[in-house]
């Protein structure tokens, strides 16, 4: 592939070189292998149009809405690619759940004195405890308990029975909308069991019935998954506060012990980081003939630990996000590979046989062909579990030191990270009036959510994030950026001081004034539900305007897995307006396609953009954005 289709970033681009040397295989050519006609983007005309379905034994069978061509059970294009969409929501909202119920399994087993963890952030917690009603007397361990409990018992609220988590977080007009649709969720378990039922075959082949139930799925995972997995994490790990952070493949140097917690769950990235920080740990490496240890962040589970803890010699820097997986484990300066619950590949095994490091293994969900060692994440025992992976990677470092020849001369720039509600309040003088002053002066135009992954779809790595980035600031429009698209804006200098420099003037002289920059690194993908909290209080602080008619946007430049699919239909349940690329395989489906385009906006006030002219896309943005500003008179 050319240089341009690879990724944005140099360093990804020189470690490429150095992957083709050694003949591996590597996912830029199994991206083009998959195209046709000699077009790497092209792929069954069908399966892109998302009308071809499998279910049953009477399939595949292909749909055609021009001729009324339906599957063998009768259901349309638009039925089926539906369908499909609600299945890939399940998915995403399933894996949400997953990460959400380790969280409160490690807050429990933390307020029980049981893990190395402490309760970091106590305001927080009682803070939070009180939004639910919870009675917040007590020791910090007991107020934690009681929370453990009650929003356990919410996930599994029975069918029939709204969820309190809902009720108490949600603006109140939204809920007097989904209430209305009839999409006010129950309890999460509850919701992903009846989407998964409705995709049986000869359940639920109504497409409106299906894009329904899929918002209703999203506004369950939204509160119950995401505000209560970051904001729990919060209160283990400490609120995420700016500070300064070294990003890119720079941050790997072959002559210490790397070790790269990967994936999605940080608990035991962040009990790894505990121990490295302590002298017998970097004695350890050191006797080995290394100059020390280090914990490098990579991926999601990167970004919740740089969100939240500074950098030091221990704890470096962060790398990326997933698509430049292989280019990290071919770097050759890899010891330990810690895979949790989202993100690893499962080509990793070749990598860690080929250069040498330790690939583990540490959640339940994840598995490779070839690999049986594994230490699978139990709260109770995170000390002693770190302990073993740090071992591991002793172990390791002489060996591949002596074996693999590392790339060096990569690139080390360095972002501000660690942006939330409560840090950008802080920044603001303890209010976000100032924001809303901001906005309503037309300092700034209005803020854009860019909720993204990363994907090769048309462009290289990250490429289309950044134009798409780099158009809003220019148009002072303020970026909050989340998930593996938030890597792009560190690595990419989005995030740093200087990039005001791109900023258009008002934009510009909000961050001099404030000493941030224009992208705020605001979080993994999980932090799409903080983000709406964010909203809400926006909107609250407004006067109640309402969701759909702030001056917002969303933007996922880069989408790619079943994650962000729920997350878009959580944000159009919101009511915002929301743009993805590249375009969703559901153009085969007419009614749908206007169903979410179009139609959308009478219902729950969101709507769906699909342009992939970055330009175009944001020209888009930008007069959503300024008829919502001229219906509020700003």
């Amino acid at each position: 592939m050319e240089s341009d289709r690879i990724s944005c970033h140099t360093s990804v681009r020189k470690v490429y070189e150095r992957i083709k040397e050694d003949g591996m295989n590597n996912i830029w050519d199994r991206y083009e292998a998959q195209g046709m006609g000699g077009d790497p983007d092209r792929r069954c005309n069908f399966c892109q149009a998302g009308v071809r379905c499998d279910l049953c034994s009477n399939g595949p069978c292909r749909a055609n809405a021009e001729k009324d061509k339906r599957g063998v059970c009768g259901i349309t294009a638009d039925g089926m690619a539906m369908r499909m969409m609600l299945l890939r929501n399940v998915m995403g909202a399933s894996t949400y759940q997953y990460h959400t119920e380790q969280t409160i399994k490690t807050l429990r087993a933390t307020a029980q004195g049981k893990t190395p963890f402490s309760i970091k952030e106590p305001e927080k917690l009682r803070t939070f405890a009180a939004r639910f009603g919870i009675d917040t007397s007590g020791t910090d361990n007991e107020v934690a308990l009681k929370l453990c409990d009650f929003v356990e018992a919410d996930f599994r609220s029975e069918y029939g029975k709204h969820s309190r988590i809902v009720e108490i977080l949600a603006p109140q007009e939204r809920r007097e909308v989904w209430k209305k649709l009839g999409i006010f969720p129950d309890g999460i378990h509850s919701e992903m069991m009846r989407t998964t039922s409705s995709s049986l075959t000869n359940v639920d082949g109504n497409y409106v019935s299906l894009a329904l139930k899929a918002m209703r799925l999203g506004v369950a995972m939204g509160y119950q998954s995401q505000i209560v997995n970051e904001y729990c994490q919060d209160i283990l790990f400490g609120l995420p506060r700016p500070h300064k952070m070294r990003v890119d493949l720079g941050v790997l140097d072959p002559e210490y012990v790397n070790i790269l917690p990967n994936g999605h769950e940080p608990f035991l990235g962040f009990a790894m980081v505990q121990l490295a920080r302590e002298k017998t740990w970097q004695d350890k490496a050191r006797a080995v003939g290394a100059k020390g240890m280090r914990i490098i962040a990579n991926i999601e589970t990167g970004q919740e630990m740089i969100q939240r803890w500074e950098m030091d010699d221990a704890f470096f820097g962060y790398t990326g996000n997933w698509i430049m997986q292989e280019v990290v484990m071919a770097s050759g300066c890899v010891d330990l590979f810690v895979a949790d619950m989202n993100c690893s590949m499962p080509i990793d095994p070749l990598y860690a046989e080929k250069y040498h490091f330790k690939l583990i293994p540490v959640s339940d969900l994840v598995s490779f062909e070839g690999i049986d060692e594994r230490i699978d994440y139990v709260p109770e025992k995170a000390r002693e579990q770190a302990a073993q992976l740090l071992q591991m990677a002793i172990d390791n470092f002489s060996e591949r030191s002596k074996t693999v020849s590392a790339v060096t001369g990569l690139p080390t720039n360095e972002a501000i990270v660690g942006f939330s509600s409560e840090s950008i309040t802080e920044a603001l003088g303890g209010s976000i009036v100032p924001l809303l002053d901001a906005i309503k002066s037309g300092t700034i135009r209005g803020v854009a959510g860019l909720v993204s992954c990363t994907t090769l779809r048309d462009t290289g790595q990250d490429c289309h994030s950044l134009k798409v980035a780099k158009e809003l600031i220019a148009r002072d429009v303020l970026v909050l950026s989340m998930g593996c698209g938030n890597a792009a804006m560190q690595v990419g200098g989005l995030c740093s001081p200087e990039a005001k420099e791109l900023a258009g003037p008002g934009l510009k002289g909000l961050c001099g004034k404030l000493g941030v920059p224009p992208v705020l690194s605001f979080g993994t993908c999980t932090d799409t539900g903080r983000l709406a909290d964010l909203l809400g209080s926006i909107s609250s602080a407004l006067g109640g305007v309402p969701l759909p008619d702030l001056p917002v946007v969303a933007t996922a430049p880069e989408y790619m897995e079943q994650k962000a699919t729920i997350d878009a239909v959580y944000a159009l349940a919101l009511g915002l307006y929301t743009h993805v690329n590249p375009v969703p395989t559901i153009t085969g489906a007419p009614r749908l396609v206007k169903l979410l385009t179009q139609d959308c906006k009478n219902v729950t006030g969101g709507s769906m953009d699909v342009e992939t002219d970055a330009k175009k896309a944001v020209d888009a943005m930008m007069e959503h954005i300024e008829n919502k500003r001229n219906k509020l008179g700003i």
